[in-house]
Protein backbone atom coordinates (compact mmCIF):
# COMPACT_ATOMS: atom_id res chain seq x y z
CA UNK A 1 0.00 0.00 0.00
CA UNK A 2 1.24 3.47 -0.84
CA UNK A 3 0.44 6.74 0.85
CA UNK A 4 1.53 10.34 0.67
CA UNK A 5 3.57 11.97 3.38
CA UNK A 6 1.63 14.61 5.29
CA UNK A 7 4.21 17.31 4.60
CA UNK A 8 4.18 16.68 0.85
CA UNK A 9 0.40 16.70 0.69
CA UNK A 10 -0.06 19.80 2.82
CA UNK A 11 2.28 21.89 0.66
CA UNK A 12 0.28 21.28 -2.47
CA UNK A 13 -3.07 22.56 -1.25
CA UNK A 14 -2.00 26.17 -0.85
CA UNK A 15 -3.03 27.87 -4.07
CA UNK A 16 -4.16 24.76 -5.97
CA UNK A 17 -6.81 25.94 -8.45
CA UNK A 18 -7.19 22.97 -10.80
CA UNK A 19 -6.99 19.18 -10.58
CA UNK A 20 -6.18 17.45 -13.87
CA UNK A 21 -7.03 13.75 -14.04
CA UNK A 22 -5.58 11.28 -16.47
CA UNK A 23 -8.35 8.90 -17.55
CA UNK A 24 -7.14 5.35 -18.21
CA UNK A 25 -5.78 3.77 -15.07
CA UNK A 26 -6.87 6.73 -12.93
CA UNK A 27 -10.60 7.31 -13.42
CA UNK A 28 -11.29 3.93 -14.98
CA UNK A 29 -9.63 0.53 -14.56
CA UNK A 30 -8.94 0.08 -18.25
CA UNK A 31 -5.22 -0.45 -18.75
CA UNK A 32 -5.27 -4.25 -18.37
CA UNK A 33 -8.01 -4.44 -21.00
CA UNK A 34 -6.07 -2.12 -23.33
CA UNK A 35 -2.80 -4.00 -22.86
CA UNK A 36 -4.39 -7.40 -23.44
CA UNK A 37 -6.07 -6.15 -26.61
CA UNK A 38 -2.92 -4.53 -27.97
CA UNK A 39 -0.77 -7.58 -27.20
CA UNK A 40 -3.23 -9.80 -29.05
CA UNK A 41 -3.46 -7.51 -32.09
CA UNK A 42 0.31 -7.10 -32.29
CA UNK A 43 0.75 -10.86 -32.13
CA UNK A 44 -1.43 -11.21 -35.23
CA UNK A 45 1.11 -9.18 -37.21
CA UNK A 46 4.15 -10.94 -35.78
CA UNK A 47 5.09 -8.52 -32.99
CA UNK A 48 5.33 -10.37 -29.69
CA UNK A 49 5.47 -8.26 -26.52
CA UNK A 50 4.48 -8.91 -22.92
CA UNK A 51 2.61 -6.83 -20.38
CA UNK A 52 5.80 -5.47 -18.80
CA UNK A 53 6.90 -4.14 -22.19
CA UNK A 54 3.51 -2.53 -22.77
CA UNK A 55 3.57 -0.86 -19.36
CA UNK A 56 7.08 0.45 -19.78
CA UNK A 57 6.85 1.66 -23.39
CA UNK A 58 3.17 2.26 -24.23
CA UNK A 59 1.29 3.10 -21.04
CA UNK A 60 0.01 6.66 -21.01
CA UNK A 61 1.18 7.43 -24.54
CA UNK A 62 -0.78 8.48 -27.60
CA UNK A 63 -1.35 6.11 -30.51
CA UNK A 64 1.22 7.98 -32.63
CA UNK A 65 3.84 7.38 -29.92
CA UNK A 66 2.95 3.68 -29.73
CA UNK A 67 3.13 3.33 -33.52
CA UNK A 68 6.49 5.12 -33.59
CA UNK A 69 7.88 2.76 -30.94
CA UNK A 70 6.73 -0.29 -32.91
CA UNK A 71 8.29 1.14 -36.06
CA UNK A 72 11.60 1.85 -34.36
CA UNK A 73 11.88 -1.35 -32.34
CA UNK A 74 10.27 -3.89 -34.66
CA UNK A 75 10.58 -2.29 -38.11
CA UNK A 76 6.84 -2.48 -38.73
CA UNK A 77 4.52 0.31 -39.80
CA UNK A 78 1.11 -0.26 -38.25
CA UNK A 79 -1.61 0.31 -40.83
CA UNK A 80 -4.83 2.26 -40.51
CA UNK A 81 -6.65 -1.08 -40.58
CA UNK A 82 -4.58 -2.29 -37.63
CA UNK A 83 -5.46 0.79 -35.62
CA UNK A 84 -9.13 0.46 -36.53
CA UNK A 85 -9.24 -3.21 -35.55
CA UNK A 86 -7.50 -2.50 -32.26
CA UNK A 87 -9.83 0.34 -31.34
CA UNK A 88 -12.92 -1.64 -32.37
CA UNK A 89 -11.94 -4.70 -30.31
CA UNK A 90 -11.02 -2.50 -27.36
CA UNK A 91 -14.32 -0.64 -27.26
CA UNK A 92 -16.19 -3.93 -27.57
CA UNK A 93 -14.33 -5.23 -24.52
CA UNK A 94 -15.04 -2.00 -22.64
CA UNK A 95 -18.78 -2.52 -23.03
CA UNK A 96 -18.70 -5.58 -20.77
CA UNK A 97 -15.46 -5.30 -18.76
CA UNK A 98 -14.77 -1.64 -18.02
CA UNK A 99 -15.01 -0.59 -14.37
CA UNK A 100 -14.78 2.76 -12.61
CA UNK A 101 -12.02 3.09 -10.05
CA UNK A 102 -13.69 2.56 -6.65
CA UNK A 103 -14.34 5.81 -4.81
CA UNK A 104 -13.47 8.20 -7.63
CA UNK A 105 -17.07 9.47 -7.92
CA UNK A 106 -16.89 10.60 -4.29
CA UNK A 107 -13.75 12.59 -5.04
CA UNK A 108 -15.16 14.19 -8.18
CA UNK A 109 -18.37 15.10 -6.36
CA UNK A 110 -16.50 16.50 -3.37
CA UNK A 111 -13.85 18.67 -5.00
CA UNK A 112 -13.99 22.35 -4.10
CA UNK A 113 -11.78 23.37 -7.03
CA UNK A 114 -12.35 22.99 -10.79
CA UNK A 115 -11.14 19.81 -12.46
CA UNK A 116 -10.78 18.32 -15.94
CA UNK A 117 -9.39 15.26 -17.72
CA UNK A 118 -6.34 15.14 -19.99
CA UNK A 119 -5.76 11.83 -21.73
CA UNK A 120 -3.75 10.15 -24.47
CA UNK A 121 -6.92 8.29 -25.52
CA UNK A 122 -8.64 9.19 -28.76
CA UNK A 123 -11.70 11.46 -28.47
CA UNK A 124 -14.05 8.60 -29.34
CA UNK A 125 -12.46 6.24 -26.83
CA UNK A 126 -12.47 8.65 -23.91
CA UNK A 127 -16.02 9.76 -24.68
CA UNK A 128 -17.30 6.17 -24.65
CA UNK A 129 -15.18 5.29 -21.63
CA UNK A 130 -16.70 8.08 -19.58
CA UNK A 131 -20.20 7.16 -20.77
CA UNK A 132 -19.83 3.49 -19.85
CA UNK A 133 -18.33 4.33 -16.47
CA UNK A 134 -21.05 6.95 -15.76
CA UNK A 135 -18.42 9.66 -15.24
CA UNK A 136 -19.27 11.77 -18.29
CA UNK A 137 -21.61 14.07 -16.36
CA UNK A 138 -18.78 15.06 -13.99
CA UNK A 139 -16.62 16.38 -16.83
CA UNK A 140 -18.90 17.70 -19.55
CA UNK A 141 -16.67 19.29 -22.20
CA UNK A 142 -13.70 19.59 -19.83
CA UNK A 143 -11.88 16.70 -21.49
CA UNK A 144 -8.64 17.23 -23.43
CA UNK A 145 -6.98 14.63 -25.64
CA UNK A 146 -3.61 14.15 -27.32
CA UNK A 147 -5.30 14.78 -30.68
CA UNK A 148 -5.41 18.47 -29.75
CA UNK A 149 -1.65 18.94 -29.40
CA UNK A 150 1.40 18.38 -31.57
CA UNK A 151 3.30 16.33 -29.02
CA UNK A 152 1.65 13.86 -26.63
CA UNK A 153 2.93 12.70 -23.26
CA UNK A 154 5.74 12.68 -22.08
CA UNK A 155 5.82 16.16 -23.64
CA UNK A 156 4.02 18.77 -21.49
CA UNK A 157 1.78 20.04 -24.32
CA UNK A 158 -1.44 18.31 -23.28
CA UNK A 159 -1.32 19.41 -19.66
CA UNK A 160 -0.40 22.95 -20.66
CA UNK A 161 -3.37 23.01 -23.03
CA UNK A 162 -5.69 21.83 -20.25
CA UNK A 163 -4.42 24.47 -17.83
CA UNK A 164 -4.60 27.24 -20.42
CA UNK A 165 -8.12 26.24 -21.46
CA UNK A 166 -9.23 26.22 -17.83
CA UNK A 167 -7.60 29.59 -17.18
CA UNK A 168 -5.12 28.36 -14.56
CA UNK A 169 -1.33 28.73 -14.49
CA UNK A 170 0.70 25.49 -14.39
CA UNK A 171 2.07 26.11 -10.90
CA UNK A 172 -1.52 26.09 -9.57
CA UNK A 173 -2.34 22.64 -11.00
CA UNK A 174 -2.32 19.16 -9.48
CA UNK A 175 -2.10 16.27 -11.95
CA UNK A 176 -3.17 12.71 -11.06
CA UNK A 177 -1.34 10.17 -13.23
CA UNK A 178 -0.45 6.49 -13.29
CA UNK A 179 2.28 6.28 -15.93
CA UNK A 180 5.87 7.40 -16.28
CA UNK A 181 4.98 9.24 -19.48
CA UNK A 182 2.23 11.15 -17.70
CA UNK A 183 4.38 11.92 -14.66
CA UNK A 184 7.19 13.18 -16.90
CA UNK A 185 4.71 15.32 -18.85
CA UNK A 186 3.28 16.91 -15.71
CA UNK A 187 6.72 17.63 -14.31
CA UNK A 188 7.82 19.15 -17.63
CA UNK A 189 4.73 21.36 -17.49
CA UNK A 190 5.79 22.66 -14.07
CA UNK A 191 2.84 21.05 -12.28
CA UNK A 192 2.53 19.11 -9.04
CA UNK A 193 1.87 15.44 -9.84
CA UNK A 194 0.67 12.53 -7.73
CA UNK A 195 0.70 8.91 -8.85
CA UNK A 196 -2.45 6.83 -8.48
CA UNK A 197 -1.34 3.23 -7.99
CA UNK A 198 -4.75 1.60 -7.51
CA UNK A 199 -5.33 0.25 -11.01
CA UNK A 200 -5.22 -3.51 -11.56
CA UNK A 201 -2.40 -2.96 -14.06
CA UNK A 202 -0.07 -1.11 -11.70
CA UNK A 203 3.30 -2.75 -11.04
CA UNK A 204 5.53 -0.37 -9.06
CA UNK A 205 8.63 -2.51 -9.51
CA UNK A 206 8.78 -1.36 -13.14
CA UNK A 207 9.23 2.22 -11.91
CA UNK A 208 12.10 1.46 -9.54
CA UNK A 209 15.26 3.31 -10.51
CA UNK A 210 13.53 5.64 -12.96
CA UNK A 211 14.35 9.26 -12.09
CA UNK A 212 10.95 10.40 -13.37
CA UNK A 213 9.39 8.57 -10.42
CA UNK A 214 11.68 9.97 -7.73
CA UNK A 215 9.88 11.77 -4.91
CA UNK A 216 6.42 11.21 -6.34
CA UNK A 217 3.53 11.23 -3.89
CA UNK A 218 1.76 7.91 -4.44
CA UNK A 219 -1.58 6.53 -3.24
CA UNK A 220 -3.64 3.49 -4.18
CA UNK A 221 -7.19 4.20 -2.97
CA UNK A 222 -9.38 7.16 -3.84
CA UNK A 223 -10.70 7.08 -0.29
CA UNK A 224 -7.27 8.44 0.70
CA UNK A 225 -7.50 11.56 -1.46
CA UNK A 226 -9.24 13.95 0.91
CA UNK A 227 -7.21 12.62 3.83
CA UNK A 228 -4.14 13.68 1.87
CA UNK A 229 -5.62 16.95 0.62
CA UNK A 230 -8.52 18.05 2.84
CA UNK A 231 -8.09 21.62 1.62
CA UNK A 232 -9.31 20.56 -1.82
CA UNK A 233 -12.63 19.20 -0.55
CA UNK A 234 -15.90 20.96 0.13
CA UNK A 235 -18.55 20.30 2.75
CA UNK A 236 -17.99 17.09 4.67
CA UNK A 237 -14.89 16.33 2.55
CA UNK A 238 -13.13 19.59 3.37
CA UNK A 239 -10.72 20.44 6.16
CA UNK A 240 -13.57 21.00 8.61
CA UNK A 241 -14.97 17.52 7.97
CA UNK A 242 -14.18 14.32 9.82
Amino acid sequence: MFSATASHSAGLQVGCELVIFDCDGVLIDSEVISARTLIRQLGLVGVNVDFAHVQRHFLGRSWSKVAAEIRQTHGLDLTTDFEGNYRSELLKAYETELKTMPGVERVLGGLAVPFCAATSSSPARVRRSLEISALASFFGDRVFTASQVEHGKPAPDLFLLAARSMGVTPDRCLVIEDSLAGIAAARAAGMEVWCFAGGSHFQPTLFHGDPAFDGITTFDKWDQFFQMAPGLGRGEWGSSGS
